[in-house]
């Protein structure tokens, strides 16, 4: 469930499953989010580590970005646009929830995307030599953590709709398991150094509470756009932060 959730790639069994079971199994998929994000960033560096045997670094990430686009539906890049979109241009949260629901982009929405996607590129490219690739799949992995903890951290809006409101409030097996799945992620941080490790944990932990106090003051609760947004931001953060390193 958490591969179809999070990827295009087909799993024809689950149509077995009817509404009820089909529901259980989407909210304890959850846990399983990070292991699937960190498959769907091993593909993404993949594809950039064989792309730089034909062309520059910067056309090989490009490539890279829209294989990943193209395997994850830009999920979570729908996610940044539309956020920005709603909490950019609103300041009360019935405006704030129309725009996130509207499916135009308007000038929020395609600002934040572009400089969302263009300091990915940017702090991909800086991280040194094979450490780059490694970054991409740790980033990946952490990124999709940092979604379940968000759901933890800011239940769903009373009032909102889509993958929050469906999950509705983190089941505890599904936030450990999700710390447990999330370790290959971590571990390859760790390798390049305890100390960007533990100074990734420190600013995505801070992001993650500064985006909670500002969704639950403004509209009560978590999206399914928020989730999404968190975990992009997330993915930027990671690749920064080692790049500064």
């Amino acid at each position: 469930m958490a591969v179809q959730f999070l990827t295009r790639v087909p799993v024809p069994w689950l149509a077995r499953l009817d509404g009820a079971r089909a529901g259980d199994a989407f909210v304890r998929s959850t846990g399983w989010l990070p292991l699937v994000g960190t498959a769907i960033g091993i593909v993404t560096a993949t594809v950039f580590a064989l792309g730089q045997l034909w062309w520059p670094p910067l056309v090989a990430l490009l490539v890279a970005l829209a294989v990943e686009a193209w395997l994850t539906g830009a999920f979570h890049e729908d996610a940044v646009a539309d956020f920005c979109d709603a909490f950019g241009a609103a300041r009360d949260a019935e405006t704030t929830r129309r725009i996130m629901k509207d499916s135009r982009i308007g000038s929020y929405g395609a600002l934040g995307l572009g400089l969302a996607v263009a300091l990915r590129v940017a702090a991909t490219l800086a991280v040194p030599g094979s450490v780059g690739l490694y970054a991409i799949v740790a980033a990946a992995g952490i990124a999709r953590w940092c979604a379940v903890l968000l759901m933890a951290m800011a239940p769903p809006a009373a009032t909102g709709e889509g993958v929050a409101k469906d999950i509705g409030r983190l089941p505890r097996r599904s936030f450990w398991l999700a710390a447990v799945t999330v370790l290959p992620a971590i571990g390859l941080l760790a390798a390049g150094g305890r100390w960007t490790a533990s100074v990734v944990l420190v600013v995505i932990s801070l992001m993650l509470v500064w985006i909670a106090r500002g969704i639950r003051r403004r509209i009560g609760g978590s999206t399914g756009d928020c989730l999404g947004f968190a975990a992009y931001a997330a993915q930027i953060l990671v690749l920064l932060v080692v790049a500064g390193a």
